[in-house]
């Protein structure tokens, strides 16, 4: 019986630099946002919001960063009742509004990225330019 394993995970260090590039990211769109980023646990690793951000979009952020995380996908891909089914089963921590992408580095996931504030797709469009600044994997996040 294996008795433990080991699991990678966002340091905060890099997870303050997203939450800063995504804000920027945010910014160049016109567009004030909230930022979360979690670890692949869904515990909240950092957060920020721009000054002028939508009162909601923090707890959206924080949705779709854990939706991201634990599902290893963008947020954004469920379909039919799955679609409802997963976030009222989840106590609706999951959310599948487009903006969470998961953070990985050399394949290995380490957090999910969740990003709210604009339009779902300024979100998800954020969500990958940032990816790509901090030099993360990138993925098309589902429309």
């Amino acid at each position: 019986m294996k008795q433990y394993i080991e699991t990678a995970s966002i340091s905060h260090e890099l997870a303050l630099h997203i939450v800063d590039v995504a804000i920027e990211q945010g910014a160049q769109l016109g567009v004030p946002v909230a930022v979360t980023v979690v670890d692949p646990a869904m515990a909240l690793v950092a957060y920020a919001r721009a000054d002028g951000m939508t009162p909601h979009s923090s707890e959206t952020s924080r949705r779709k960063a854990q939706t991201a995380a634990s599902t290893r996908r963008p947020s954004g891909w469920m379909q039919g009742d799955f679609a409802l089914m997963l976030p009222l089963g989840s106590g609706n921590r999951l959310t599948n509004i487009n903006g969470g992408v998961p953070l990985r580095f050399d394949g290995r996931l380490i957090g999910g990225l969740g990003i709210a504030g604009g339009t779902p797709d300024q979100d998800a469009e954020i969500a990958l330019a940032t990816l790509q600044a901090v030099g993360a994997d990138t993925l098309t996040p589902v429309p």
